[in-house]
């Protein structure tokens, strides 16, 4: 039995009223939802990541004037420089055909205001206005009126007006048709023809000075068909036609004709007329737009005298001849200026370098005298591909061109293309010039050489379009050591021939980066990397195997047991001592804001004020503007601070400060296992208060591991020193509260003599194993035991949002499919980065409190460097949690151990996240593919949501609503996220 085949998805109406008319300015709505910063994103919790890149789709705008019906919207992904491997997604054949077709007339009904004229999408950094380029190129077309060549047309624009022409503009003449008329030459080849507009046939005292957009009826409504109207018939219809459009002198929109026709006449248009509208050609004039049958501007046609037709004839005749000329004209000139001698290369301007809009762009490293100019080249599609196809070209030009000759006289600044090894073409400059040398800069790759005359030619002005590639750029944090010779030689060798990606911290002449090598499971700070390798190797601290060490402070102990010491030394006292003069310093002079951070980054070493005295910090990771996280380089502690904490180290301390190498040794506890992952909380605790800060601590050296710059100890406290079964090693491995932890193995790994016995020669004592029993109990009931919960009332308040048929301003931070989004209030946002950032210096500052955690509490969790606001969901038997981050929408996977309770001054703020479903379509299973669509399109981006219901509930998380899509970022267009994914859902139907 054959079943006819449904449609997979379901229409469930439309908003009622559209966000904005089209020609409202969109600088308010652009400005008002800056773009989101990136973040190293780790994929979202339904297993897909948002990155993945997706090719553009057209957008098919719900505008009732057709000429915006095909106008492509572009929507690129851009991904963080970190990934390692981007998934393509696959599109159904005849989706990939639905980019170049034209959408149905009744799928995007949402806008049905017309306006006068198609926009363009500029930049948003273009200097003018649209409607002063538009008069401008009227103007150069009316002095052009044979036509012009469209690759000419930028030049003459920069002639006249003094200004680049965007290149973007050079692509949306085909939808000008009031600006324009675009014809392809009849010789061929891929330039354009331009032309005046064309002008209706009208009388001449109804000619403007400038061409009047089509006349459009009011703004259609939908409105139910007219009770008692009659059909006119064909004959009629063409009668009535040319009468309707003698009312519109400036012409009418060929869509636009049913709904006139009915308010003037009370009748109903034929339909099938509009489906071939040459049927009208003989009552009025059709100016088809774009070529497309089913787009046409129809003018009232009025009676031609007979001379006028034969003027007309004669006058085609001429066009003709005048564009073949034109075109022979186009050809000679460009065959001129490749073979003429004296072209003066003085006059042709090469565009200046654009820094890449990338978040983390690749450059290659090419040459440096100093750390504050280092010669670079940018890696990508722009820079170093469109360059290697332009030396193709110029080989393939100087090389099969008989007559291009050297050049014969030469002078200072001159360009050429010098033939260089293995017979390539390269772009120079002259910087000198002898007898039969000249040296030459070559301006593509930042180097200089001496090359013989005979080699270098002039420049062809084609190969002037593209931008220099060798440019500079200053590295962060050796700008005061930049002609350091140690520290250029060091650059050097880690960087010179190399790719590398970059972080662009100012964007400059020159700017200000940050180096990564990314070659490795590691992101290597090559910055940071270069200025710890110029250090004092004689202040350094050598361990030496079976050593033993006295007065050595322990000044920092790790969850997972590693601890940090200070040695005695030579780099200590001169520490010391540089300190105090730092804090001298800072006491006599007053304290002004050049010594404040202004441009935080990961690996810059600075000062921070602990504790009555200065440390030197480094800076490990930047939250924001206002919070980051940094290690003490000689205590090796980890904390969070803000960033106005921080200062900068003084210009004439720098050079001693960089010197003297971290005093904080990297130690573990020898003969226990380094693989145990966290310790349990009451023996890092024990640990703390038996040896943290304590200053006359002694060690025994038994391994260094260079690999991990680790040294395995014997750690003693003063009383224990220096027996070797009193150590602190051996009385954490006897201790039986390790033993029945079930999520940390903990026992000695040692034998022979050194195994612990129970006869008299045991390892400890048992009084000895008693006092150590007894001293952790002791430290055991130190912690506070906190409520594991809290009542329901001393939650945040049900976050506010808009009444139904009410629109609000969103942001979506995750998104699965349309059935299954979140959605947070824009404006609440700021309150939120506040937050966090106070979570972040809260939470590291304050010690692990112990709680008995229970499944739908709210708690604080730590997701990788960050504090969140959670709902426990689940407890796992391997020590890990489940969690819903109640601000953000994920689902997360955390160690027990990282979940804390939520104090009371974060539960002020309501909860952020609301999940939400996508109205006006329903779907009774999203695919994968459908779902990427999707999340490309609306996860981590502003929008505009109008509001269709709101599902309560007495759990602020529980909360549903059920919302219309919006992206408003377009200058004139409203883009309908339901729309287009029923349109979508249209063309995967028809695959299937």
């Amino acid at each position: 039995m054959r079943v006819k085949k449904t449609m997979p998805f379901f229409l469930e109406g439309k908003p009622k009223a559209t966000l904005r008319q089209p020609g409202f300015s969109s600088d308010f709505s652009i400005s008002r939802k800056p773009t989101p910063a990136l973040l190293r994103d780790k994929g979202n919790p339904f297993g897909v990541k948002s990155g993945a890149a997706i090719p553009p789709y057209i957008f098919y705008t719900a505008h009732g004037n057709e000429v915006f019906k095909n106008v492509p919207v572009q929507r690129h992904v851009t991904l963080p420089a970190n990934y390692r491997f981007t998934p393509k997604a696959s599109l159904p054949p005849a989706f990939q055909m639905h980019l170049s077709r034209t959408c149905p007339q009744g799928m995007s009904d949402n806008l049905n205001q017309t306006v006068e004229k198609p926009k363009v999408a500029l930049p948003a950094s273009y200097p003018y206005k649209l409607d002063e380029v538009e008069n401008r190129i009227k103007e150069i077309l009316n002095k052009h009126s044979n036509g012009i060549w469209i690759s000419k047309l930028p030049q003459f624009y920069k002639e006249l007006y003094k200004e680049e022409l965007n290149p973007g503009i050079l692509q949306q003449f085909e939808h000008w048709p009031h600006i324009c008329t675009v014809e392809k030459p009849c010789s061929g080849g891929q330039d354009l023809l331009l032309y005046p507009a064309k002008r209706p046939q009208l009388a001449r005292n109804e000619l403007n000075d400038e061409k009047v957009p089509p006349s459009l009826p009011p703004a259609q409504k939908q409105m139910p068909t007219l009770k008692g109207c009659t059909t006119v018939t064909p004959g009629d219809s063409k009668e009535k036609v040319a009468e309707l459009l003698g009312k519109y002198p400036s012409g009418l929109w060929a869509s636009a004709l049913p709904k006139a026709f009915e308010d003037m006449y009370k009748m109903k248009f034929p339909e099938d007329v509009l489906k071939n509208l040459a049927s009208l050609s003989d009552v009025c004039t059709i100016d088809y737009i774009s070529g497309n049958p089913q787009k046409a501007i129809l003018y009232a046609k009025l009676p031609v005298p007979t001379d006028k037709t034969i003027n007309d004839a004669v006058q085609a005749q001429g066009d003709y001849d005048i564009k073949c000329m034109v075109e022979q004209e186009y050809l000679q000139i460009e065959e001129n200026i490749g073979e003429s001698e004296d072209t003066i290369m003085e006059d042709v301007t090469v565009p200046s370098l654009t820094i890449p809009t990338e978040v983390s762009p690749s450059v290659l490293v090419v040459e440096l005298n100093n750390t504050n100019e280092v010669v670079i080249r940018y890696v990508g599609k722009d820079y170093s591909a469109a360059q290697e196809l332009m030396e193709d070209e110029m080989k393939e030009f100087y090389s099969k061109n008989p007559k291009v000759t050297p050049i014969q006289s030469v002078h200072i600044g001159q360009l050429l293309a010098v033939k260089a090894e293995e017979d390539a073409w390269l772009r120079a400059q002259i910087i000198s010039a002898d007898d039969n040398k000249i040296k030459v800069c070559y301006v593509d790759y930042g180097f200089s050489e001496n090359v013989e005359k005979s080699k270098a030619y002039k420049l062809n002005p084609k190969f002037c379009s593209l931008p220099f590639q060798a440019t500079k750029c200053k590295l962060a944090g050796l700008e005061f050591l930049s002609d350091d010779p140690d520290l250029v030689k060091v650059v050097e060798s880690l960087t010179c021939g190399k790719i590398f990606a970059v972080e662009i911290l100012e964007k400059a002449d020159t700017p200000l980066v940050v180096l990564y090598d990314t070659s490795g499971e590691d992101d290597i700070n090559i910055n940071a990397t270069c200025l710890k390798a110029i250090c004092d190797k004689s202040l350094e601290v050598h361990l030496q195997v079976d050593a033993m060490y006295t007065n050595v402070k322990v000044t920092n102990i790790c969850s997972d047991g590693t601890l940090y010491c200070q040695v005695p030394c030579k780099g200590l006292n001169k520490l010391s001592d540089l300190l105090h003069k730092i804090e001298d310093y800072f006491h006599c002079k007053h304290m002004t804001s050049e010594y404040f951070i202004s441009v935080p980054f990961c690996g810059k070493i600075c000062l921070f004020h602990c504790k009555g005295k200065w440390s030197r910090v480094e800076i490990t990771n930047v939250h924001s503007s206002r919070a980051l996280d940094v290690q003490f380089l000689d205590s090796g502690t980890m904390m969070s601070v803000k960033v106005a904490e921080l200062r900068e180290i003084p210009p004439r301390f720098i050079q001693e400060v960089i010197a003297i190498p971290p005093q904080a040794i990297k130690c573990c506890l020898a003969d226990l296992p380094q693989s145990l992952g966290m310790w349990t909380p009451d023996a890092v605790l024990w640990l703390r208060d038996s040896v943290l800060n304590c200053s006359d601590c002694s060690i025994k050296v038994t391994k260094v591991d260079e690999t991990k710059r680790t040294a395995h100890i014997y750690l003693f406290t003063p009383k224990n020193f220096p027996d070797p079964h009193r150590s602190i090693n051996r009385q954490i491995a006897n201790a039986d509260l390790w033993k029945h932890q079930e999520d940390v193995f903990l026992s000695a790994v040692s034998s022979g003599a050194d195994a612990p016995t129970k006869s008299g020669n045991t390892a400890m004592s048992g009084s000895t194993g008693e006092n150590f029993r007894r001293s952790l109990t002791d430290s055991v009931k130190k912690t506070v035991e906190y409520p594991s919960s809290f009542p329901m009332d001393e939650l945040p308040p049900p976050i506010h949002l808009s009444k139904p048929g009410e629109h609000m301003d969103v942001y979506v931070p995750v998104a699965c499919h349309p059935g299954y989004f979140v959605i947070q209030p824009w404006q609440e946002i700021h309150k939120l980065e506040v937050l966090m950032e106070e979570m972040i210096l809260y939470y590291s500052v304050s010690e692990e409190r112990h709680v008995a955690l229970e499944k739908d509490q709210v708690y604080a969790a730590k997701v990788e460097n960050k504090w969140y606001r959670v709902l426990l969901k689940g407890i796992l038997t391997n020590g890990l949690v489940s969690v819903y981050e109640l601000d953000y929408g994920k689902h997360e996977l955390v160690n027990i151990r990282k979940v804390q309770p939520l104090v009371d001054m974060f539960r002020k703020l309501p909860f952020q996240a609301v999940t939400a479903q996508l109205a006006g379509v329903r779907c009774n299973q999203w695919s994968e593919e459908a779902s990427m669509v999707f999340r490309n399109h609306v996860e981590k981006r502003p929008l505009v949501a109008l509001v269709q219901t709101v599902t309560e509930n007495t759990n602020p998380w529980d909360r549903k609503v059920v919302v219309y899509l919006v992206d408003t970022s377009l200058p004139d267009t409203d883009i309908w996220i339901h729309d287009f994914m029923s349109e979508y859902l249209v063309e995967l139907s028809k695959v299937n």
